[in-house]
C-alpha cells in the first residue's frame, strides 16, 4: 500500500512538472531576454513559431526615443527600428523542443540557427548556434505576464 502511494505521488509530480513540455503552444507569450533589455513576444503563424521585439528598456524608460538596427550588415536595414523587429523565425515543435528556426542578434547583426526548450513554464532556454547546437550559446529568458511589471522610468 505504501509503495503504491509513493509511485502515485511520484507519477503526479512528474506529470505536473512536465505537462507544459508536451504542449506546443506553451511557448507562446512574452519573454524577457537574459540581458533584461528587451521583451520578445512569441506567436504562432500557421504551424510555425516566430517572435518579435515588443519592448526595449532604453525606450520604455525614456533613455532613447528609438533604437536602430545599426549592426545589420545590409546598409538599407541599418535605419530600421528594433522596436517591432522580428528576430525569431521558422520554429517547429518536435519532441518537446522548438527547432529549425533562426534568431537574429541585433547586437552583432548576425543570424544564427536556433532551438528553444522550456525548463519550466516561466523559463525558456534558447540556444543559438552555427552548424550544430554543440557550437553555440544558450540564453535564458523569463516569462513576462504584463509589460506593466517592467521598468518605465529612467534609472
Amino acid at each position: 500500500m505504501l509503495v503504491k502511494r509513493i509511485f502515485v505521488t511520484i507519477f503526479l509530480i512528474f506529470s505536473t512538472n512536465c505537462s507544459f513540455a508536451n504542449d506546443e503552444d506553451a511557448i507562446l507569450g512574452m519573454w524577457l531576454t537574459e540581458s533584461k533589455k528587451a521583451v520578445v513576444e512569441i506567436t504562432k503563424k500557421e504551424n510555425k513559431f516566430e517572435g518579435k521585439i515588443i519592448w526595449l528598456f532604453r525606450i520604455a524608460t525614456g533613455l532613447k526615443t528609438d533604437i536602430f538596427d545599426e549592426k545589420n550588415p545590409e546598409e538599407k536595414l541599418q535605419k530600421r527600428s528594433l522596436q517591432g523587429l522580428k528576430n525569431l523565425d521558422g520554429f517547429s515543435f518536435d519532441d518537446n523542443e522548438w527547432t529549425g528556426g533562426t534568431i537574429y542578434d541585433p547586437n552583432s547583426g548576425k543570424t544564427y540557427s536556433a532551438k528553444m526548450s522550456l525548463k519550466d513554464n516561466k523559463t525558456l532556454k534558447l540556444r543559438g548556434y552555427v552548424g550544430i547546437p554543440l557550437f553555440g550559446k544558450t540564453s535564458t529568458w523569463t516569462r513576462v505576464e504584463s509589460l506593466e511589471e517592467l521598468p518605465s522610468k529612467p534609472k
